[in-house]
Formats: C-alpha cells, sequence, structure tokens
C-alpha cells in the first residue's frame, strides 16, 4: 500500500518555499548566524541558524514557531487544492519544543502569552476550523512518527487525508542544554566531515498533505511507500546501532523494498560525533552488498538542526532531489570520517542522478528512531 504525498510547503533559514530552500542546498552557501534570540556572552556557542524574522533593533517576540505551523499548513492544503477548511481533515503536528519560547518570554515579562495560545490546536481550530489536531513531541523524529500515525491512520478507514506537519522556534533553554552537554563547542554544524564537534540550532516548518492513494484532486508530487518506528531506550543521549538498524530495516520491510532499490539518503547527520559514526556505520553495513549503494546527503549543514520538523523538512527535499534529479551537497564536507569511508555522500557540488526511491532518517534522543520510504511520482 502506498499513499499520495499532495501537497507540500516549507520555511527555514534559507528559505520561505520548498524550491527556495532546495535552491540554496545546492548553492551550498554558508548560512549560520552569529545568535540573535538570547545574549551570545551568556553561551559558549556563538552561532545559530535562526529564521530572519525578529523586529529590528533586537528582541524576541512569541507565537513565532506557530505562525510558521499555520503557514505552512496553508500553503501545502493550496498546494494539494483542499483549500482552508480542515474542519474534517485530521492535522497531526511533530515538534520538540512546543512553544516554549512564548513560555520564556512570558516568564521574562517580554510577552503577554495566554495559556490556550501554549496549544498549536488553538491556532489550528482558529485558522483552518481544525477540530480533529494531535501535537508529537518526540524529539528529531517528531515529525516522521507523524508521517506513519498518518499513514496508520489512513489505512484503518479513520481518514482519507492528513495533513502532516513540524514546526520548532530555538528556545533558551534548549540552546542552553546543548551548550553545556556537548563537550565541544561547534562554530558550524559540520556532520560526517572530521572537523564535526555538534549540533547547533535550527528553525524551521514543514507540512504535507498524505492522502489515500488515488482520492486526491491534483497532481501527486510523491508517495509513501513506508513508515517505521521504535524507541531502543538504549540512553539518554547516544544512538543505539542496534536500535537504529532494526528501524531502517523495518522501513524497508514495510515499503518492500531492498538496500539495494533506495537510490538516495537523507541523512539524519546532526554532526554530533557518535551520532555520525553510529549513523555511518549502520549503512554501511546496510548497503555493503547492495551495489554502488545511494546517494547521501545532509541538510542539517545549512539548516541546523531543526529538532521536530528535521525529519520532514528532509523529506519534502527529498522529493524534490527526486523531482529534480539533482542531490545537493553536504556542506563543509571535505574530509569525511573514517566510519563514512564508501559511503556516497555527496561533496562540493550537486551530484545529478536518476532518482527513484529515497530513504529518510530521523534519530532521537532516548532512542526514538524513525525512517520513512518514499517514491518519486512518475
Amino acid at each position: 500500500m502506498t499513499w499520495d504525498i499532495t501537497g507540500m510547503a516549507a520555511v527555514a533559514n534559507i528559505g520561505a518555499t520548498p524550491g527556495e530552500i532546495f535552491a540554496a542546498l545546492c548553492a551550498g552557501q554558508e548560512s549560520r548566524t552569529p545568535l540573535r534570540a538570547f545574549d551570545p556572552d551568556k553561551y559558549r556557542a556563538a552561532y545559530a541558524y535562526e529564521i530572519d524574522d525578529r523586529p529590528e533593533g533586537g528582541g524576541d517576540i512569541p507565537q513565532r514557531a506557530t505562525r510558521w505551523l499555520t503557514t505552512v499548513i496553508r500553503q501545502a492544503a493550496g498546494d494539494a487544492g483542499l483549500g482552508e477548511d480542515l474542519a474534517q481533515v485530521p492535522v497531526l503536528v511533530g515538534t520538540t519544543m512546543r512553544e516554549q519560547r512564548s513560555l520564556e518570554l512570558w516568564w521574562r515579562h517580554d510577552a503577554e502569552v495566554a495559556l490556550e495560545d501554549l496549544h498549536f490546536g488553538t491556532a489550528l481550530k482558529a485558522a483552518f476550523g481544525a477540530s480533529t489536531t494531535y501535537t508529537l513531541a518526540n524529539a528529531c523524529s517528531a515529525t516522521l512518527y507523524a508521517l506513519g500515525m498518518a499513514t496508520d491512520m489512513i489505512e484503518l478507514g479513520m481518514a482519507d487525508t492528513v495533513v502532516v506537519a513540524g514546526t520548532d522556534a530555538a528556545t533558551e533553554s534548549g540552546f542552553g542544554t546543548l551548550d553545556r552537554v556537548q563537550n565541544d563547542i561547534p562554530d558550524a554544524l559540520r556532520p560526517f566531515d572530521t572537523t564535526h564537534k555538534g549540533m547547533l540550532m535550527g528553525e524551521g516548518a514543514a507540512a504535507v498533505v498524505v492522502q489515500r492513494a488515488g482520492t486526491g484532486n491534483g497532481p501527486v508530487h510523491a508517495r509513501v511507500r513506508g513508515v517505521s518506528m521504535n524507541c531502543d531506550a538504549h540512553h539518554a543521549t547516544a544512538p543505539d546501532a542496534d536500535g537504529i538498524t532494526r528501524a531502517v530495516l523495518d522501513a524497508y520491510r514495510r515499503a518492500g523494498v531492498r538496500a539495494r532499490d533506495i537510490d538516495l539518503v537523507m541523512l539524519h547527520g546532526s554532526g554530533t560525533p557518535r551520532n555520525d559514526a553510529t549513523e555511518s556505520s549502520v549503512l554501511r553495513r546496510i548497503f555493503q552488498s547492495a551495489g554502488p549503494g545511494p546517494r547521501m546527503t545532509a541538510i542539517k549543514a545549512m539548516t541546523g538542526h531543526t529538532l521536530g520538523g528535521s525529519g520532514l523538512l528532509s523529506l519534502v527535499m527529498a522529493v524534490l532531489a527526486m523531482k529534480e534529479g539533482t542531490v545537493p551537497p553536504v556542506l563543509g564536507l571535505a574530509d569525511p570520517i573514517p566510519e563514512a569511508a564508501g559511503l556516497g555522500l555527496v561533496q562540493g557540488s550537486p551530484a545529478s542522478d536518476d532518482l527513484a526511491i529515497a530513504q529518510i532518517d530521523a534519530f532521537g534522543f532516548g532512542g526514538i528512531n524513525a525512517v520513512a520510504i518514499v517514491e518519486g511520482a512518475r
């Protein structure tokens, strides 16, 4: 069984539409900026991948994650020909921080925030009449978890159409936690390069409309073949190779594919030494007998780690890569780590190829793993 993706939208630090983001990824220009949201003198990290939508003169404003969320849902629904009435359409939102930044500003007396506005469902009800909304705070795998639940809902006959979205704004508590738990502080996020030191936060949102095959009114961008999810609970922060391997192989089983069928892998690529080494080692074993193996890239090198929405943002970029036959490079990848030897990491400039099936990885703290398999529409 497959599920049609009929609408897409995204916003990130490098663009306000999927096309803009993809073009920027292919151009491969450095996109990090000095930290603006918080006082940089309080932290070791001096950079982030923030969306530049705050007022001039500094300071932060509440509800940014919610505004991005409603924007991408409106655009994805329009792309799918649904309009803005989602009263009968379930909306699943993946996130890590929800509206925690708004709560921080309220606590500092920098903003008035009503309690109900901390829940995304309030804004979705006001903007779209959405009556069935669920928020999944499943760390960095949240939106792929939401995607898996959407396909389950359709398969079980609970809905013919589901909107899946994710959003996260940088929070000071989250930024400060990363600043303290990482041994080294990176100046830039450099996945799979020997100079990698850790992750830096990014901001953004993404949305897709998923429909029962053949029921949509518009063109089909791509098809979801299968989504796997597990929680190995191996460690609070360190990834587990066995848990990730099980997630990948289960995704293949659900999608009815083998390793040799995968043409593109959108890596989780958080830039932390432990994640990069573990993900690389797992994929080397999986693809060791799969011929030349797939092309691989990691978009966090330009978007930063967009947390809960990162998996869905990678998925949208995978769809465009398959449409264009082009894979963006991993920005800053000059000297791959030993564990990545032999993998098809794209370096330097975009790679052209015939791409039919993509694998999207998302691995979160606590061993929350999710892998999606998506097929391009032909």
